[in-house]
């Protein structure tokens, strides 16, 4: 009789022990309710009746117990829904049932699109009996409503909280900010109204902070300098307004800044000038009203600048040229005014250039590689004083980019017109030079007119001469 291999007899042992494990009949009675509660399949529960060893289901995780070595059991501690998981899919009436309280071991809740249809709420007592939950997210439910419960804040153990894109609404919690372990906090695409509050500088553990998209207002608070450990704040499209808080300058690790779309108003605090680590500056549709600051220059680690519709006032900053990571910067639809540095040209990873609809001027000079390279992904339009010279235009460079070739344009008395050609395209000439010749006078007038002074000065100097 042949042997048993030994890793043999490990695996059927080992799966004896496993099956032989059981569940306590309280938190298997109610996984059943919560999972009655949201999947459309009143038999679930009778197709799963050991669902962490023989009737497995891939939305539900369980693991072994080490309470009591001697008498190991499992304990549900993940339950998903989402649409990775097709089948069942969510009933039309799901909601969250109340059962979840007697999952005392729940790690991670995720449930993905599963309220479209009839409105649900967040049980108010829910989930203050959490003592091990981690992981809590709930996105894409658009029937999600109603107000977050305070009793969120008792959950110490929760490192992420995800609620994106539901139908939240009232003020966040000041309590949440008492989170110990939280280190996500996404709260976007909802109705949240009211300030920031002040607590949530105590989310010392903070690594993410999104309250994009959602009726937030107020002054930007002073305690948003606390959360050291923070690589991305996204607080776009808001009602937010005042000044950027001296105190962002203390984020250290920030990768991500984005105040888009607020009413934020400049000048930008130099104190950023101690982010280090920014990669994304997006500032776009707030009326800062100011210079772009010199010291973005000193940002080595920058990727992408955008400034669009700022209200943005004087030139664009040399310094530009030392961010050698820059692969996107938008300044357009401001009052920028000055020449195009020449520089921008040579930034070794700049894929997108839009400095349209400005009060640029001059030659644009930027080299042809870098324009071919750039394609559409390059706009300059909008700036009625910026042309391109003639030895540049190859190919019809001018008409690609849709400003016209300095040879084209002839400044008379401050305004740009296409007629004749460009006399002074650098603006070297004084202001007080005006050209005596009108650009419509034929070739003859202009001799007779040559032909006249030269005769005046031959009579002068004759009597000058017979005097003497």
């Amino acid at each position: 009789m042949a042997s048993v291999p030994l890793f043999l007899v490990c695996f059927l042992l080992f799966s004896a022990e496993m099956m032989s494990m059981a569940m306590e009949e309280e938190e298997l009675l109610g996984l059943f309710e919560v999972m009655e509660a949201l999947l459309d399949d009143p038999e679930w529960s009778q197709a799963h009746p050991q669902p962490c060893t023989e009737t497995p289901w891939p939305g539900v995780e369980c693991e072994v117990s080490t309470d009591d070595p001697q008498n190991p059991i499992f304990h549900i501690t993940k339950i998903h829904i989402g649409p990775d998981i097709v089948s069942p899919p969510c009933k039309s009436s799901a909601y969250i049932s109340k059962s979840l309280i007697k999952l005392s071991y729940l790690k991670t809740l995720s449930i993905f699109n599963c309220f479209v249809d009839s409105p649900v709420t967040l049980p108010s007592t829910l989930f203050g009996s959490f003592s091990s939950l981690e992981h809590l997210a709930l996105q894409s439910n658009p029937t999600l409503n109603g107000e977050l419960p305070s009793s969120l804040a008792e959950v110490s153990s929760l490192r992420v909280l995800s609620l994106s894109q539901n139908s939240f609404h009232g003020k966040i919690p000041r309590k949440i900010g008492s989170l110990p372990c939280l280190e996500q906090l996404d709260l976007s695409y909802n109705n949240f109204s009211g300030q920031i509050p002040l607590e949530i500088g105590g989310l010392k553990s903070l690594t993410i902070l999104d309250i994009s998209f959602n009726g937030i207002e107020g002054n930007l608070p002073h305690s948003l300098g606390q959360l050291k450990q923070l690589q991305k704040m996204d607080l776009s499209s808001n009602r937010l307004d005042g000044r950027i808080p001296f105190d962002l300058g203390m984020l250290k690790r920030l990768v991500l800044l984005d105040l888009s779309h607020n009413f934020i108003v400049g000048p930008i605090p130099q104190s950023l000038s101690d982010l280090e680590n920014l990669e994304y500056l997006i500032m776009d549709d707030n009326p800062i009203k100011a210079r772009i600051p010199f010291f973005i220059g000193s940002l080595l680690k920058l990727k992408s600048v955008s400034f669009s519709r700022c209200g943005l006032v004087g030139p664009i900053p040399n310094s530009f040229s030392a961010l050698k990571n820059l692969s996107a910067l938008s300044l357009d639809n401001n009052s920028l005014t000055g020449q195009v540095p020449s520089n921008l040209g040579l930034l070794p990873n700049l894929d997108q250039l839009n400095i349209s609809n400005n009060m640029l001027y001059g030659v644009l000079e930027l080299n042809g590689d870098f324009i071919a390279k750039l394609g559409e992904r390059l706009d300059v339009r909008g700036n009625n004083e910026l042309c391109i010279s003639d030895l540049q235009n190859k190919n019809n460079i001018s008409s690609y980019l849709e400003i016209p070739s300095c040879m084209s344009m002839r400044t008379i008395n401050g305004t740009s017109i296409a007629q004749g050609p460009l006399e002074d395209p650098a603006g070297i000439k004084p202001s007080w030079y005006q050209s005596s010749i009108n650009s419509s006078s034929s070739w003859l007038d202009q001799q007779l007119i040559l032909f006249t002074l030269a005769l005046n000065f031959i009579l002068t100097s004759f009597n000058l001469f017979s005097s003497h």
